[in-house]
Protein backbone atom coordinates (compact mmCIF):
# COMPACT_ATOMS: atom_id res chain seq x y z
CA UNK A 1 0.00 0.00 0.00
CA UNK A 2 1.78 3.27 -1.20
CA UNK A 3 2.05 6.36 1.64
CA UNK A 4 -0.03 8.65 1.08
CA UNK A 5 -3.13 11.36 2.66
CA UNK A 6 -5.01 8.59 3.75
CA UNK A 7 -3.13 8.11 6.95
CA UNK A 8 -3.72 10.62 9.65
CA UNK A 9 -1.93 11.38 13.01
CA UNK A 10 -4.42 11.09 15.98
CA UNK A 11 -3.11 12.44 19.60
CA UNK A 12 -4.55 11.65 23.00
CA UNK A 13 -2.89 15.26 24.36
CA UNK A 14 -6.24 16.52 25.37
CA UNK A 15 -7.53 13.84 27.69
CA UNK A 16 -4.23 13.20 29.01
CA UNK A 17 -3.70 16.99 29.90
CA UNK A 18 -7.74 16.96 31.20
CA UNK A 19 -6.58 13.96 33.50
CA UNK A 20 -4.16 15.88 35.25
CA UNK A 21 -6.08 19.30 35.29
CA UNK A 22 -3.53 20.74 33.34
CA UNK A 23 -4.49 23.99 31.13
CA UNK A 24 -2.66 24.45 27.62
CA UNK A 25 -0.48 27.36 28.96
CA UNK A 26 0.91 24.50 31.37
CA UNK A 27 1.51 22.00 29.30
CA UNK A 28 2.93 24.86 26.92
CA UNK A 29 5.16 26.08 29.49
CA UNK A 30 6.99 22.53 30.52
CA UNK A 31 7.60 21.63 27.07
CA UNK A 32 8.76 25.29 25.78
CA UNK A 33 6.33 25.39 23.16
CA UNK A 34 3.75 28.25 22.64
CA UNK A 35 0.00 27.86 23.92
CA UNK A 36 -1.16 27.77 20.00
CA UNK A 37 1.43 24.97 19.34
CA UNK A 38 -0.13 23.01 22.33
CA UNK A 39 -4.43 24.09 20.46
CA UNK A 40 -3.11 22.95 17.04
CA UNK A 41 -1.64 19.53 17.84
CA UNK A 42 -5.08 19.03 20.10
CA UNK A 43 -6.72 19.75 16.76
CA UNK A 44 -4.64 17.57 15.28
CA UNK A 45 -3.77 20.47 12.66
CA UNK A 46 0.02 20.40 13.45
CA UNK A 47 1.70 17.02 13.72
CA UNK A 48 4.98 17.49 15.95
CA UNK A 49 8.29 16.44 15.50
CA UNK A 50 9.87 13.56 16.69
CA UNK A 51 11.51 15.14 19.42
CA UNK A 52 8.47 17.16 20.64
CA UNK A 53 6.40 13.90 20.41
CA UNK A 54 8.90 11.99 22.66
CA UNK A 55 9.07 15.50 25.04
CA UNK A 56 4.91 15.21 25.25
CA UNK A 57 5.05 11.46 25.93
CA UNK A 58 7.71 11.95 28.63
CA UNK A 59 5.98 14.81 30.46
CA UNK A 60 2.68 13.07 30.75
CA UNK A 61 4.76 9.91 31.89
CA UNK A 62 3.11 7.44 29.50
CA UNK A 63 4.41 5.37 25.83
CA UNK A 64 4.75 7.93 23.01
CA UNK A 65 2.04 5.24 21.72
CA UNK A 66 -0.45 6.38 24.36
CA UNK A 67 -0.20 9.82 23.35
CA UNK A 68 -0.07 9.74 19.64
CA UNK A 69 -1.77 7.19 16.73
CA UNK A 70 -1.43 6.78 13.48
CA UNK A 71 -4.71 5.91 11.66
CA UNK A 72 -5.14 4.45 7.94
CA UNK A 73 -8.48 5.38 6.98
CA UNK A 74 -9.54 2.61 4.40
CA UNK A 75 -10.92 3.47 0.98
Amino acid sequence: MPLNNERKMRNRIVVLRAERGLSQREVADKLGVSRQTILSLEKNRYNPSLKLAYDISLMFGVDLHEVFQYEVEEE
